[in-house]
């Protein structure tokens, strides 16, 4: 998990931890004496309820984690739940001989399916022996200290697609589309809907030759143009003037350079090429899905600076792409299983050492090229 969403947790759980350990601790104490009668519990549970704050459920289980009570709600309570055997819940899997309070991680409800976290804090006799369980559930969206927006880490981020796509990458081509015909057209209509109309996103799907648009005085909607809308300049009379946002972190001249990257990207080769590409202007983020199924999140300024050679291995100032052969011949050498399994492994979305250090893309032209070779060693 990333860092910075951690923390958050962290944060959270922290915040719930100082709430409810003291009122829990005490509740325990009372609890003890009366283990083996379920009503007394029971009493003390709603005589406890008011006091713990945000709670959805109060219930005491035995030695073993089985329900002796009845769920105490905040004005009723659940006889139904008497006898249910809690012990494989995940609230109860941490390690009691460690520590008499364990606060869960969130988890889905069995009954309820909804997020929610639970306290349990043991419960012992007078001569410390483990005698049952107090627990309290809470219902996630009903806790404190959670109603302020998680903040994005906006950081470049590389995510595999499906692996029935990748396996089968070689065997495609890309076909020209109606919007890569008309690309230019297309591009210079998004850069005045972005610069002078109020879109904040916008997102090209080059194969299927559509985009899609949100716009500033509508963020809760998007609109879908069609290469109809998108070969009509009138278009723009759809959508009122708006200044360039000024909440906008890519600067107006740098929308041109980011579309003619993408160009390149959907061109520079016919197997593995860009599917779509999007560009929000106000977080800074660019996103790019290619043929392989393999998509990247990165900001606009990591985008323009990466150059072709992070995404194809080609010199930026030179048209011909590196050779690998060295690394070719080096896989062959390892024997024809090695080759096969190395393959395989990377239909699967599988990191192969003998390539960790290469472009991801020129990775896919590499095992091409080995799928050549075992084809002739195959006849």
């Amino acid at each position: 998990m990333r860092n910075i969403l951690q923390k958050t947790i962290s944060k959270q759980r922290h915040i719930l931890i100082k709430l409810l350990k003291k009122p829990i601790s005490q509740l325990v104490l009372s609890l003890s004496a009366d283990i083996s009668h379920p009503k007394k519990l029971e009493a003390h549970l709603h005589k406890a309820f008011p006091v713990f704050q945000f709670c959805k459920y109060l219930y005491v289980m035995d030695s073993q984690g089985v329900q002796i009570t009845r769920t105490i709600l905040r004005d009723s309570s659940d006889t139904k739940s008497v006898g249910r055997d809690r012990s494989q819940r995940p609230y109860m899997l941490g390690d009691f001989s460690l520590y008499d309070f364990i606060l869960s991680e969130a988890y889905i409800s069995k009954h309820n399916k909804r997020p929610s976290i639970t306290a349990v804090h043991v419960i012992k006799d007078s001569q410390g022996i483990l005698i049952g369980y107090l627990g309290v559930d809470y219902d996630l969206r009903e806790l404190p200290g959670t109603n302020h927006l998680y903040k994005e880490n906006y950081k470049w981020q590389q995510i595999k697609g499906d692996p029935a796509i990748r396996s089968g990458l070689f065997a495609q081509q890309r076909l020209q589309s109606d919007m890569d015909n008309n690309i230019d057209n297309v591009f210079a209509l998004m850069q005045e809907l972005i610069c002078e109309h109020g879109v904040f996103h916008g997102k090209f799907h080059f194969s299927s030759s559509r985009t899609t648009i949100w716009l500033l005085d509508d963020p809760y909607n998007y609109r879908l143009l069609g290469m109809d809308e998108l070969n009509e300049p009138d278009i723009c009379l759809v959508y009122p003037r708006h200044d360039y946002s000024e909440l906008a972190t890519v600067p107006e001249a740098d929308i041109p350079k980011i579309f003619e990257y993408f160009r390149q990207l959907r061109f520079a080769d016919e197997t593995i090429y860009l599917r779509a590409g999007s560009i929000n202007i106000i977080n800074g983020m660019v996103s790019l899905n290619f043929s392989c199924d393999g998509s990247h999140y990165l900001p606009y300024k990591e985008f323009l600076e990466k150059g072709m050679s992070f995404w194809f291995g080609v010199n930026d100032n030179e048209v011909d792409p590196f050779q690998y052969d060295e690394v070719i011949e080096s896989i062959c050498a390892k024997g024809c299983d090695y080759v096969y399994d190395s393959i395989n492994q990377h239909r699967q979305g599988h990191i192969i050492d003998d390539l960790i250090h290469i472009p991801q893309i020129e990775q896919d032209k590499i095992i091409k090229e080995l799928e050549t070779i075992m084809q002739v060693y195959a006849h």
